[in-house]
């Protein structure tokens, strides 16, 4: 009677998940090259100048994010950002070389074996790694937008992130990676309030407290978004043609 009591009283619950047409992890690892690779960029020379930004060389997936991170870190230098190249002093080219994901798979164990008389043996690992990399490959170059005269050599910076999922006998996956750090350490505790990490709040100012910053290295001091930390150096002297040249082309 008890028995009968429990089945009767037994319930079934259905829960339905649905997943994007690509994973948060495939976007947090093309996002998070792109944020290291734009870290090795110093902007600063272009800071209190109006910028010209130049869009159309940029042609990868998650464009709009390419586009928009450039954006945000000449706006966090102190640039000024213009619609027309005829209102502007500087034009910043970026270029997208390689913007994407790959997987790799390998293991350790006994393969499938089929036997005569139609008999297989399964297929038994013993250790799996599996591992999925992003990479970002960006170009920067600028000019003067007057002179149409390089401002500097600009060049190409390179980053990867990587997710690494390790099983052993089945038991697992093992996480490890430039993502998951990432996601630890800006979402889990006191470690989520240090820089460079994700900052816990994102703040601004009103606009009527902006003022031009004297020293763009050390007044704009905003938490970067990935494990790499721009570089506190000065920024080269950029080479001119003659001496009349503006003192940001100097």
């Amino acid at each position: 009677m008890v028995l009968l009591a429990l089945v009767a009283s037994c319930g079934c619950t259905s829960l339905k998940t649905t997943n994007t047409a690509r994973s948060s992890t495939e976007q947090m690892l093309v996002s998070n090259a792109v944020d290291q690779a734009l870290d090795k960029v110093d902007f600063r020379p272009f800071a209190g100048h109006a910028v010209f930004l130049e869009e159309k060389y940029v042609d990868c997936v998650d464009k709009a994010y390419v586009i928009a991170s450039v954006r945000h870190r000449l706006l966090r230098v102190g640039a000024s950002l213009v619609d027309k190249v005829d209102d502007a002093q500087v034009v910043v080219e970026p270029r997208a070389g390689s913007v994407g994901t790959t997987n790799s798979e390998a293991y350790l164990g006994i393969p499938e074996i089929t036997l005569p008389g139609m008999l297989t043996l399964p297929e038994v690992r013993f250790l799996t790694r599996s591992q999925q990399v992003g990479v970002a490959k960006l170009g920067v170059t600028a000019y003067d937008a007057q002179k149409r005269t390089a401002l500097g050599e600009g060049g190409m910076t390179l980053a990867k992130s990587d997710d690494t999922n390790l099983s052993v006998l089945g038991i697992g996956p093992f996480q490890s990676g430039t993502i998951r750090n990432e996601i630890t350490r800006s979402t889990t505790g006191r470690a989520a309030i240090f820089r460079p990490q994700l900052p816990v709040q994102v703040a601004f100012h009103s606009p009527a407290s902006l003022v031009p910053p004297a020293d763009p290295g050390v007044a704009n001091k905003v938490e970067y978004t990935s494990a790499e930390v721009l570089p506190d150096h000065k920024a080269p002297a950029m080479e001119t043609a003659d001496s009349d040249a503006p003192s940001w082309a100097q």
